[in-house]
């Protein structure tokens, strides 16, 4: 199972195009791989060959064992989702029934695939900012730079004490060549003692030419481990700005602040070897210098980074976090203020910007250390933007399209150092809205930014375009990260996704490579609708967030699917087979198609007006499948009631007292089970469908509009 534990972590950098080659749909598809990972893994593929007949019944046994296992883990499964697909691969795995080694071969391929895109794993395409190690191969060399510093040191040590030997050796030389009677020394002993002299002169000379070519070595081994450093502060915010669209992230700061710590020890202990030496060593000395600025610069982050859309005269907070905290000179405490700039200015950082481009409160902070935490921060609280300059607009280039950023300016001084640093740090990308009713569009602007930057771009360049399997992707991760699921969208979403933003309804083939432009997404409303993509998608995903997160992760809304599709599907099921899906005409909506008898005795495919979630605030998704008495299977054949039924809210007490109790039922225009006649539909009812209205008692109509009221 190692090997897929490793191919699963590189599964979001794959295009779709690869996956369906690598795992094609039609004969074996990513959940064979997944659910028998172990298995499949643990049998001899690499054997078969398709031209040898005698391993036919291995392959068949082999063939057999597979579609065994899939069928039985799909009746233990509790998900509806996962079910329906398992049956139904292990069904179309049957193919192979006569061909079996076709299928033993296919395998074996698909393992050896795999195979070489781990070992290509490491290349650009999988990973934008590769730390070529793990970071404790990193602390492996960092340990090796501290072994060879004090390598350097134990060298000076006995190179002091060879010369405190060689002076002393010396000194009784001289003095004995200066004696009055000269035979006092034998010549014997005196060539010894030459000898011995000129041996400690050799040895002393030797010892420093080694010093210096390790000081040499120390510094370049310096600079490769803070390079590395470098890398993986640039890694860990860029992580943190992909977490805006649901990437995983890991935000611990703790061993970063020790790689720097032990830098900037090493450092200093080189820098103070070169100054016992007592031999100017200019070289070493500039190169010294310039790593420890860049360390000392390099060490400002945005611990919690400030809010990407900011309204105006709101008040919101950040913090940023010294990683060299504990290293700062005592005595005056460093003062960190804030400023907004704008793009321009984000592009000519080097000194602190002249124009000021809008104003804001409580924008100076103390950097405080924690002894608990060991971490060095200053916090930024209440702080606002009271007013904001904005740039000449291109074109249909719109507010919420203009991004800003935070400056984070301070100097500061080191202990060890003699002069004081001059330090900066950007935020991520902000947008600055005026009114609540620009939250959407703005959110739309960090979305895409988030998704599509570049590593190391200039600020705050994105592309115009984009190909849909890299959407798709942020699509994905930002709705399973926001509804806090781990059931993803499916094919059959992404599909009807695609065909949404292109407005192509008929289009059947595979959208992965189609370029989807910034207009499509949150710039040009959908054909007969008065919204974006962007703003519908995003309705929706805030309706699973608040009322559907359990229906959605057990797999019971099929969720984003088109009527043709719809149609297609439910067209040969019982009446009353229904299904979940996400209403495409309106923002926020739910709706459920079911089956039902037509004028003409055949069928027809109903769909109930959306509920929204005001509605959803007034009854559940539950309770109003259970009223709808038209609805009996949800799709394709699981009894409603064996489905929902926990979802069903609990029947209240009666009321005390001569009160009679009232509750609130959905009801839809054909049901028939009341002696008074359906109540004509009032204008804007969430529930009325084809003229019908949503209740038959006029009681239960009154109160949910009174609700409903009330809730507005």
């Amino acid at each position: 199972m190692a090997q897929w534990k490793s191919v699963s972590q590189m599964l979001t950098h794959l295009t779709d195009e690869t996956l369906s080659s690598l795992y094609p749909p039609n004969a074996f598809p990513i959940e064979v791989r997944y659910f028998l990972a172990e298995w499949i893994e643990g049998q001899r593929w690499d054997d078969f060959v398709l031209e040898n007949v005698e391993q036919k019944l291995q392959a068949q046994a082999l063939l057999d064992q597979t579609i065994s296992m899939l069928q039985s883990i799909a009746q233990q499964s509790t998900n509806v989702v996962d079910k329906m697909k398992l049956m139904q691969i292990s069904k179309n795995m049957t193919i192979f029934q006569q061909q079996p080694l076709q299928f033993g071969v296919m395998v074996r391929d698909i393992l050896k695939e795999e195979r070489v895109l781990l070992s290509t794993a490491a290349q650009p395409q999988f990973q934008q900012y590769p730390n070529g190690e793990s970071s404790f191969a990193n602390m492996q060399d960092l340990d090796h730079l501290v072994l060879k510093v004090l390598e350097v040191q134990d060298i000076r040590q006995k190179m002091q004490q060879l010369q405190a030997d060689l002076n002393w050796d010396r000194e009784n030389y001289e003095s004995l060549q200066g004696a009055i009677q000269p035979n006092v020394l034998d010549p014997i002993e005196k060539q010894k003692l030459q000898t011995h002299i000129q041996q400690l002169e050799f040895n002393v000379k030797a010892m420093a030419t080694k010093r210096f070519q390790l000081l040499q070595e120390c510094v370049d081994c310096l600079d490769q481990c803070q390079t590395r450093l470098i890398g993986s502060l640039k890694a860990w915010r860029w992580d943190q700005h992909k977490a805006t669209i649901g990437q995983p992230f890991d935000d611990n700061l703790n061993t970063l602040q020790t790689w720097c710590e032990q830098l900037l020890g090493v450092n200093g202990k080189l820098r103070e070897e070169l100054l016992l030496i007592g031999e100017p060593m200019p070289e070493l000395k500039e190169r010294l210098g310039k790593l420890l600025q860049v360390l000392i610069q390099s060490s400002l982050i945005v611990d919690k980074q400030p809010p990407q859309v900011i309204k105006t005269q709101s008040k919101f907070s950040t913090t940023v976090r010294y990683l060299l905290g504990e290293k700062v000179a005592p005595g005056k405490p460093v003062l960190l203020k804030v400023q907004i700039i704008n793009e321009i200015q984000a592009r000519n950082l080097g000194g602190v910007p002249s124009d000021n481009v809008g104003e804001l409160i409580n924008n100076t902070a103390i950097l405080e250390h924690n002894t608990s935490s060991k971490s060095t921060c200053a916090t930024f609280r209440n702080m606002s933007i009271k007013k904001i300059k904005r740039a000449d607009r291109k074109g249909s280039e719109s507010v919420t399209e203009e991004k800003f950023a935070l400056l984070f300016s301070t100097e500061i001084t080191i202990t060890g150092c003699d002069t004081p640093y001059r330090i900066q740090m950007i935020s991520h990308p902000v947008v600055v809205i005026v009114h609540g009713s620009q939250d959407n569009n703005a959110l739309a602007t960090i979305i895409w930014d988030c998704a599509f930057s570049e590593p190391d771009r200039v600020p705050f360049l994105v592309p115009e375009r984009v190909p849909w399997r890299m959407m798709y992707s942020t699509l994905n991760s930002k709705f399973t990260s926001e509804v806090m699921t781990q059931h993803n969208l499916d094919q059959y979403n992404q599909h009807f996704l695609a065909q949404k933003i292109f407005d192509k309804p008929d289009f059947a083939d595979d959208f992965s490579n189609i370029l989807v432009s910034w207009a499509q997404f949150n710039k040009e409303v959908l054909p007969g609708r008065p919204f974006t993509f962007w703003q519908w998608f995003e309705g929706v995903m805030e309706l699973t967030k608040k009322h559907l997160k359990e229906y959605w992760s057990e797999g019971l809304i099929f969720g984003f699917i088109g009527k043709q599709h719809l149609h297609l599907i439910l067209k040969d099921r019982p009446n009353g087979t229904f299904l979940l899906r996400f209403s495409d005409s309106e923002i926020g909506g739910i709706t459920i198609a079911y089956v039902s008898a037509s004028e003409n005795g055949g069928q027809k495919i109903q769909n109930i007006q959306p509920f929204t979630k005001r509605d959803l605030e007034i009854r559940c998704l539950g309770d109003r499948i259970r009223d709808i008495s038209h609805i009996t299977c949800l799709y394709p054949d699981f009894p409603k009631h064996d489905v929902f039924k926990k979802f069903y809210t609990e029947p209240q007490p009666p009321p005390v007292g001569d009160y009679i109790p009232v509750s609130l039922q959905t009801k839809i225009g054909t049901d028939s089970n009341s002696d008074s006649p359906p109540t004509p539909a009032i204008p804007g009812s969430p529930h009325s469908v084809g003229g019908f209205s949503n209740t038959n008692d006029p009681m239960d109509l009154d109160l949910e509009q009174l609700l409903q009221t009330m809730v507005d």
